[in-house]
């Protein structure tokens, strides 16, 4: 069997071997809790991981499964979908310096969400200015500022629930003394498998039917039932990541 080693560089130049693990997203997304909690720490140690080289995620339909799973663990777990996403930025930090990600890392990212305690709230993210300063997203500022606004939607929802048809979509409450935002005040997803799920069914694509998640139109008499298009990824930019998040935030 194949396993991945995380490798923490002490500050004498040796190494440790903190952890094994039989998949590489696993062992890369445990390097990234590890550099956030280093960071808030401010240790500063290196970590990096060993073993066979080669890309867990090649194309949008292993994306689309790893956060299929993610979003099943998740939901299994009760976490919520602010509690998710203050994780998902507290774990994105380490990565803030790279211009571009492979789709390993992205992964990687959205998994050790999964596995680390979330940021708390703060309340100043509520009334601050959000909006992008361009027209797109660009950089992992712009990365920080989408979340940030998902983030502050969802703290206005605990005090204005969206109720029974959050489904067929609500705004976000928005009330008096809210900065700008960087996402669209629309919402349909309210869960971490939800969103999940649609952050990458609706960017990439890479779907099937046959998960069991989606519900596609039904195939004309004798056709297969409809999948999407399997296709192969390469590297991402933030302002990439910051258009999954809003998929993940108003796709149906």
């Amino acid at each position: 069997m194949q396993t991945w080693d995380v490798i923490r560089r002490e500050g004498d130049g040796g190494t440790f071997r903190v952890a094994a693990h039989d998949s590489r997203i696993s062992a890369l997304a445990q390097v990234l809790v590890l550099a956030a909690e280093e960071t808030e720490g401010g240790a500063g140690r290196e970590y990096r991981v060993e073993g066979p080289p080669g890309p867990a995620v090649r194309t949008n339909r292993d994306l689309y499964l790893v956060f299929l799973h993610l979003g099943q663990e998740a939901r299994a777990a009760s976490w919520s979908l602010s509690a998710f996403l203050r994780s998902l930025w507290r774990v994105s930090a380490p990565l803030s310096g790279r211009p571009r990600l492979e789709p390993d890392d992205v992964a990687a990212m959205f998994a050790a969400a999964s596995t680390t305690p979330p940021a708390a709230f703060d309340p100043a993210w509520s009334g601050k200015d959000l909006s992008l300063p361009g027209d797109e997203p660009d950089g992992y500022a712009d990365w920080e500022r989408v979340l940030l606004s998902q983030i502050a939607d969802l703290e206005d929802f605990l005090a204005a629930p969206p109720g029974p048809r959050a489904r067929f979509g609500v705004d976000a409450p928005r009330p008096p003394g809210s900065g700008a935002r960087a996402t669209p005040a629309r919402w349909y997803n309210f869960d971490p498998a939800t969103y999940l799920e649609c952050a990458v069914a609706g960017s990439l694509g890479g779907w099937d039917a046959a998960d069991g998640a989606r519900v596609p139109l039904p195939a004309p008499p004798g056709e297969p039932p409809a999948r999407s298009y399997v296709r192969t990824i390469t590297t991402m930019t933030w302002g990439d990541l910051a258009r999954i998040a809003v998929c993940g935030q108003v796709y149906e």
